[in-house]
């Protein structure tokens, strides 16, 4: 269904060409200066430009990104309208926008900015605003509520509207204070999870008795989240992972680490089962917890818990992301070739594997990574 404000825009010259100036959201401008798609395979339609060569795009019919010419994207409104009332009653002209700033702060930044504004380019600029507003049926609401709903749709840029230049496949920035944490999103469970083993809640053993992948969550929560008090917890899990040791999961060791750095003697016989034979005593159990401690997760760590999750698009984004800031290092480059290739994002493991193949220096190494790459590109023609 066509965005009702877009729709004015459209068929209402007259209401276009107030959007066009002094506002900047020309719908005479809906082109992009290169091919571009969103990660997720969303729809993505040009809807408007500015002066800049930016472009306004509607994802999946209703949200709003903004990507500019020069490489950064940023999901800026819910709908077409939200869009409009940010442009209009929070224009690009004004700074020193900011969340700290109240309600009369805000206006008052607004005022500075219109008075530059009147006198430089746009001297008919309140009757310009007061038609557009009218024309388009824009609600009135704080500047606070409405600057509160940008910052919310810049946040949840990642993972769903990460846009992409469609020819090289690498992604388009977005401000660090905008980017999601990986991290903080997986360990999210088992944070929650810890806290209520932590504190004897009746069923909390059995939740992550019940469930593998909580419990990884849990185990790192716990690696990260070191307190007095733990150990009877983290030997809870330890008995756990040590059960299940087939399944080849790291959190085995991640949590025999943190009960061996306590050094209790009582601990020694799983430790030595859990590690082993490594540990053998109180002592060596301290001994190798330090030796561990600096194998500590990485970004592939939470790639593959987010995945294990079902987290599968916030895997992408880190990978594409990961694969954006990765030079001529080989064995980064296999790791996400091959970690792109499980999660089913062939494109992007191809991308990678190429990289990969550039750099080997043998006959016998190049064949084997252009074995890869065949596969790869077998599998993204399929």
């Amino acid at each position: 269904m066509t965005d009702r404000v877009l729709e004015l825009l459209r068929s209402r010259p007259d209401l276009a060409e107030l959007a066009a100036f002094p506002f900047d959201f020309d719908v005479e401008r809906a082109r992009h200066v290169e091919a571009v798609h969103l990660a997720s395979g969303m729809e993505l339609e040009p809807v408007a430009g500015d002066d800049t060569g930016g472009t306004y795009f509607l994802c999946g019919g209703t949200a709003v990104l903004y990507a500019s010419s020069e490489g950064d994207a940023v999901l800026i409104a819910d709908s077409v309208s939200e869009a409009l009332e940010m442009l209009v009653r929070l224009p690009g002209w004004c700074e020193g926008l900011t969340a700290e700033l109240d309600e009369e702060g805000l206006r008052a930044a607004v005022r500075a900015g219109d008075a530059e504004a009147r006198e430089e380019f746009a001297p008919e600029l309140d009757a310009q605003r007061a038609a557009l507003i009218e024309g388009l049926g824009l609600p009135e609401r704080p500047l606070t509520e409405l600057f509160a709903l940008t910052e919310s749709a810049a946040r949840r840029t990642e993972p769903d509207h990460l846009l992409l230049n469609s020819a090289e496949l690498c992604a388009y920035r977005l401000d660090e204070a905008y980017r999601m944490c990986l991290r903080d999103v997986v360990l999210g469970p088992g944070r929650a999870a810890l806290g209520r083993l932590r504190s004897g809640e009746a069923g909390a053993w059995e939740a992550v008795d019940a469930d593998p992948v909580l419990r990884a969550g849990v185990v790192r929560a716990a690696w990260e989240d070191r307190r007095e008090g733990d150990l009877p917890v983290l030997r809870g899990l330890l008995e756990r992972e040590e059960a299940v040791r087939g399944d080849g999961r790291e959190e085995r060791l991640v949590a025999a680490a943190l009960v061996a750095a306590h050094g209790r003697d009582e601990d020694v016989a799983l430790l030595r089962s859990a590690t082993s034979g490594r540990v053998t005593d109180a002592a060596s159990a301290v001994a190798w917890a330090r030796a561990e401690e600096g194998k500590g997760p990485d970004a592939f760590t939470w790639v593959e818990l987010a995945h294990r999750q079902g987290l599968r698009a916030h895997a992408r984004v880190e990978l594409i992301r990961m694969l954006d800031g990765t030079g001529p290092d080989a064995d980064r480059l296999r790791r996400l070739s091959r970690a792109l290739e499980e999660l089913g994002e062939y494109a992007q493991a191809v991308r990678a594997q190429r990289n990969l193949l550039s750099l080997q220096d043998t006959d016998r190494d190049r064949a084997a990574e252009a074995h890869v790459l065949a596969r790869l590109e077998a599998a993204l023609e399929g």
